[in-house]
């Protein structure tokens, strides 16, 4: 029987159906890369400052992280007692947790320098500036971090006058072909 022999590096990621094996891809989990965007960051609001921040997170968060189940639409930061959190961030609830599990929307602390603190509490404090979610990805070394803008809600026209612009763009890009 020695084909039958299975190492034990071998079952990792395999889930057995009967007494057939089917093996999960690694395209499946998202190691490095982007996993959710605000796009409606940039047309919603005039961000002024990216800072790349680090996140608390718990286990099954970042299982579900990388699996995708995640939405920063709504997402915005808050200020209390001198740290920076994000709030309304969702990561969806882990499917194969155990005995815990996370609550999907709750306030989560962002990981910055300092410096970056007190530059966000400042700019916070002024009227009209808000602490935007705009992008969550792993960064090269598998780490969890999420872009926040520091910006200014736009007005109805200044809308009104990105589409226009946009439609000028693509009109006069149109042309050239």
């Amino acid at each position: 029987m020695q084909g039958f022999r299975i190492k034990l590096g071998e079952l990792y990621g395999k889930v057995w159906k009967g007494n057939m094996v089917k093996v999960k891809k690694k395209s499946d989990f998202i190691s490095t890369g982007l996993v959710a965007q605000n796009r409606r960051a940039n047309f919603d609001y005039l961000i002024e400052e990216k800072f790349v921040a680090g996140l608390e997170l718990l286990g099954t968060e970042v299982k579900s992280l990388r699996l995708g189940h995640a939405n920063i639409n709504d997402a915005f930061g808050v200020e209390k007692n001198g740290e920076i959190f994000i709030s309304n961030m969702y990561i969806a609830e882990y499917a194969n947790k155990g005995y815990t599990s996370h609550m999907e929307k709750r306030e989560r602390k962002l990981l910055l320098n300092k410096k970056e603190i007190i530059d966000i509490i400042n700019a916070l404090s002024r009227k009209g500036y808000t602490l935007i979610a705009i992008r969550l990805f792993f960064d090269n070394r598998g780490k969890a971090k999420l872009e926040v803008g520091l910006g200014r809600g736009k007005k109805n026209y200044d809308k009104r006058e990105v589409i226009k612009n946009r439609e000028l763009d693509r009109k006069i890009r149109l042309k050239d072909f």
